[in-house]
């Protein structure tokens, strides 16, 4: 289908009040993972009148209470903890008017042996309540990532990753992966079901909103140019010359959204694994220099030393500057270790970035795109405009 919004979503986008929402609908969405980051573009995107295979009623599963930045969007909040079992069948189960799952969300363990047992449960929780309750249940999609190419974080150098850019057909890699773990437990229980299709998504590094992601880069860069600009200081670049330097992408969170929504309703996406990325290419050192200048603090080019320089290590003892920030500037009441994900930040700008292709997803007819710059200044906007950072 070449009907597909482009990445013109964003500029169209209406808001609506309860009132003015169908009454009736042609699909209802389950999302798992309503306030991570790519859960809550979904939870604004799926209500929309103009979204495709709407008008869509939506519930929204977290483990935590409703936050007041998810709140604005129509959405049947449901508070489960898909870790339990018991929990995940007694608040799930009830729900059999679902059409399509969007399965966005992941915990992280000590090991990747723990991770692979701990996701491919939660997954397997959700789908036990819904897909026998669920008669017209038509599609579930899965969201996981290019840490498929690349092999588990703890194993960072010990095994030999797949060369970029990375595509769709390439084999798994020879060791414990929770994304294997989930795509196993997917293909388990779709397996046999002709009317039950299924979708794959791998985004790369996420450029989006949400205080409760594990994998936030966008609002720990905020946290950290802040703490620069309450302190005077200059905005470093905490990483290596080789992300400095090299070429990196990104995916912008509402894309995802949209790509996983074109995968439900377009059957040329039917059974298939699609990498998502904005279509486009930058270097951290352009980003950087836009960080600066969103935060007002002096921007600085990349400056060699001994050994590699940890953000965790430098913002270890920041929790009472952080406080102090929070009440000078009338922010969300929030504690640096929640909204500072700094290890995933070493990660993402510790190396030479990784390029994967779009090919497969444009030759299938998703032709959605984001420029990523652009992407990066706009999500820093939504940041500052919940008053997470000032």
């Amino acid at each position: 289908m070449s009907w597909w919004w482009a990445g013109a979503i964003g500029a169209a986008r209406k808001k609506f009040e309860d009132d003015e929402r169908p009454t009736s609908f042609q699909s209802v969405g389950l999302i798992i993972g309503v306030t991570g980051i790519v859960g809550n573009s979904l939870a604004e995107i799926l209500p929309l009148s103009d979204t495709p295979g709407g008008p869509w009623k939506v519930y929204g599963v977290a483990r935590r209470p409703r936050p007041p930045w998810n709140a604005d969007h129509p959405v049947d909040y449901i508070q489960c903890d898909i870790s339990d079992a018991a929990d995940t069948l007694a608040k799930l189960s009830s729900l059999t008017d679902v059409t399509h799952v969007f399965y966005v969300t992941w915990t992280n363990r000590s090991t990747e042996i723990d991770n692979c047992a701990a996701n491919a449960a939660m997954l397997r929780h959700v789908l036990s309540a819904v897909v026998p309750n669920a008669p017209n249940l038509r599609h579930i999609c899965l969201q996981t990532g290019t840490k498929h190419y690349l092999g588990q974080f703890e194993l960072s150098g010990k095994i030999e990753p797949h060369e970029p850019p990375f595509t769709e057909d390439m084999p798994r890699l020879a060791a414990p992966n929770f994304y294997y773990a989930l795509e196993d437990v997917l293909f388990e229980v779709a397996a046999g079901k002709e009317e039950l299709s299924w979708s794959v998504h791998r985004p790369a590094m996420i450029f989006g909103f949400s205080p409760y992601s594990l994998m936030n880069i966008i609002g720990t860069l905020c946290v950290y140019a802040s703490i620069c600009k309450h302190e005077n200081k200059r905005l470093r670049f905490p990483g290596s010359r080789a992300a400095w330097d090299s070429y990196s992408c990104a995916s912008d969170a509402d894309l995802i959204a949209e790509q996983q929504i074109w995968a439900v309703v377009d059957p040329n996406a039917r059974n298939e694994a699609f990498n998502c990325n904005n279509g486009d290419i930058f270097k951290w050192k352009h980003l950087w220099r836009a960080l600066a200048k969103e935060f007002g603090v002096e921007f600085v080019g990349f400056e060699e030393r001994e050994g590699a320089e940890s953000l965790a290590e430098m913002m270890k003892d920041k929790g009472e500057v952080w406080d102090e920030i929070v009440r000078e500037n009338g922010l969300v009441v929030t504690r640096l270790e929640e909204v500072g994900v700094w290890w995933f930040v070493d990660l993402m700008l510790g190396g030479e970035g990784m390029l994967d292709s779009m090919n497969k997803s444009k030759e299938h007819g998703f032709l959605g795109f984001r420029n990523s710059k652009n992407s990066f200044i706009s999500w820093i906007d939504k940041v500052k405009a919940y008053k997470i950072v000032p």
